[in-house]
């Protein structure tokens, strides 16, 4: 209920005074208003039926009233106090609600609504309170880097505009940073605006990392009081690079270390695992003792075999850490001998060698006119058809491009040879005569007739194929006749001859000379027939020896049976002989 003023006194202006001084009629009522909105403050005084006007007023630190708001309920007319910091701020309603717009921190004050009678004076304080978000917070001033074991600054968390002020938090991977001395260092500080009333929270935190605070977020976090309770707003994460010092040297080899080859380039690159990582580094080479100042890459050029062996790297500022790699530059050497163009002799003996030194086994093909040869070639005893292109070509699997190759071109040389021989065709009215011949460079073959007798066929010539061919001439001679060979190349001139009858006179024919594919063929049939007789004998032999074990076995058995019946025939007439003895 609102207190009442004293009787005697009647007058408004005595009332209004008298009101300062009246016993408060409600208890505390408290408005919470967010920075900016309207504050709304209910009279929370029922209006009286003899109500003359109602007034609201605030009260100074000092406790003196500052009267803004006057309404009339006779005349129904509001008046407004000419307060500069309210003015165009303020709205009284017909019962009595004042609203102020746009709500300030220094409107935070105690409000009093006044309603007044003839006789009496009612008033229902109320408290306003104003509360301002502070901005989101962020991390500023960010350290560009931090270093293992060593107390630095990590940056500072700054909120701004907050009403009242409010409280920062600093997290590492979600979890509370709390204060540990030597390794988590937290000041706090606020800072009001004089004009605007509004605090600014700034933290700075100063952080030992490690090497496991390597990638890992920090956040911050600033909780203040807003009209509904406890609020907290997060700032966005913030990931620092970690400097820590290197504690493993490695070298790498390129290309790999087990393709190098000699003339390859060979790039040593030393690497340590420290944040930042370091720029430069001593190599040591074979045999070097002091070690070449470099970046991290060191390049050899065109290496050589003896380029072998180990290769280090250090720290320049500590040599101790060390790393290394074993290099084997691979290599293959091949010596043909002999090797180019070779002439030899029909019949002469020629060795071959192909000799490989290489850093790992090699693998060694022979080819003869681009055809793979089963075996290295070994010549003893030269024919024609040895004559060719060798190529001995050997290669290191492993190792890609290595490889080496050496030819040899073999020329196999003859004097002309002649044979010649006939055959009477079986109608008996020509005769064949064939001049066969062997030689190289290729022998130009002529013929020479001497007597009678008509030519069916000009001279024919067979292929020239390892050092041998033939031409022959079909005739059907009249009367004895003389044929003549004739052979020539670089060498010699061989001349050979052959007597052929008449086609009347009938004569032995010579047989053709056999080609070498042919006597091959003749060779495999001669060695098949062998065959099939080796084992005819074979297999006689087997079945003669089953054959005396058989009958050896049977006479063994006849003698045991006729020894058994001997017996019998002496045991009877020994018998008669005893019946005799007893007659």
């Amino acid at each position: 209920m609102a207190s009442k003023a004293a009787p005697s006194c009647r007058l408004v202006f005595c009332l209004l005074i008298s009101a300062t001084v009246l016993r408060p009629g409600l208890g505390w009522y408290t408005v919470n208003s967010a920075y900016g909105d309207t504050i709304i403050m209910p009279c929370r005084v029922d209006v009286p039926q003899n109500l003359m006007f109602g007034k609201w007023k605030y009260e100074k630190p000092d406790g003196s009233p500052v009267f803004i708001a006057f309404r009339s309920s006779t005349k129904k007319s509001v008046q407004y106090d000419d307060v500069p910091e309210y003015k165009d701020r303020l709205n009284l309603s017909e019962n009595y609600t004042l609203s102020i717009s746009n709500a300030k921190i220094s409107d935070e004050k105690r409000f009093v609504c006044m309603l007044v009678t003839e006789d009496d004076v009612f008033e229902a304080p109320t408290v306003v309170k104003v509360f301002k978000q502070p901005s989101k917070p962020e991390i500023v001033s960010k350290a560009p880097f931090l270093e293992t074991d060593k107390l630095k600054k990590l940056g500072e968390c700054i909120s701004k505009d907050s009403y009242p002020d409010g409280n920062i938090t600093w997290y590492r991977n979600g979890k509370v940073l709390q204060p540990l001395e030597g390794a988590v260092v937290i000041i706090f500080r606020k800072q009001m605006d004089s004009v605007t009333q509004l605090y600014t929270m700034t933290s700075s935190l100063e952080y030992k990392t490690t090497k496991a605070d390597i990638q890992m977020p920090f956040t911050c976090s600033v909780t203040y009081y807003g009209p509904s309770g406890q609020k907290t707003v997060y700032s966005e994460q913030a990931v620092f690079d970690i400097y820590y010092p290197t504690e493993q040297v490695t070298i790498q080899v390129l290309p790999s270390k087990n393709a190098i080859k000699e003339g390859d380039n060979i790039t040593l690159k030393c690497l340590g695992n420290g944040n930042p990582p370091p720029e430069e580094f001593l190599f040591y080479l074979p045999g070097q003792p002091e070690g070449i100042r470099s970046s991290n890459t060191y390049t050899l050029t065109d290496v050589k075999r003896n380029a072998t062996g180990d290769y280090k790297c250090s720290l320049v500022d500590k040599k101790s850490m060390i790393a290394s790699a074993a290099i084997t530059v691979h290599y293959l050497d091949l010596s043909l001998n002999p090797s180019g163009e070779v002439t030899k002799q029909i019949g002469d003996a020629l060795p071959v060698s192909c000799t490989i030194s290489a850093s790992r086994n090699a693998t060694v093909v022979w080819m003869k006119d681009n055809v793979k040869l089963r075996s290295s070639p070994s010549f003893s005893s030269l024919h024609y058809q040895d004559a060719g292109n060798y190529v001995c070509e050997t290669a290191l699997q492993e190792v890609e491009g290595l490889k080496k190759r050496e030819s040899l071109t073999l020329i196999v040389e003859g004097k002309p040879q002649i044979k010649m021989t006939k055959k009477t065709d079986p109608s008996g009215l020509s005769k064949t005569i064939i001049c066969h011949v062997e030689g190289f460079p290729k022998p130009a073959i002529q013929w020479t007739i001497t007597g009678s007798g008509s030519v069916i066929n000009q001279a024919k010539e067979s292929p020239y194929i390892n050092g041998r061919y033939y031409s022959k001439i079909i005739i059907s001679p009249e009367e004895n006749v003389t044929l003549t060979c004739t052979a020539e190349n670089q060498l010699e001139r061989t001349v050979n001859s052959l007597n052929v009858s008449a086609i009347s006179i009938p004569e032995h024919d010579e047989a053709d000379e056999i080609s070498d594919e042919n006597k091959e063929k003749v060779n495999d049939q001669a060695k098949l027939i062998v065959g099939i007789v080796v084992g005819l004998l074979l297999a006689a032999l087997v079945a003669g020896v089953v054959y005396w074990l058989y009958m050896k076995k049977s006479k063994t058995a006849s003698k045991h049976v006729n020894k058994d019946l001997g017996n019998m025939e002496e045991n009877k007439k020994l018998e008669e002989n005893n019946h005799k003895t007893e007659a």
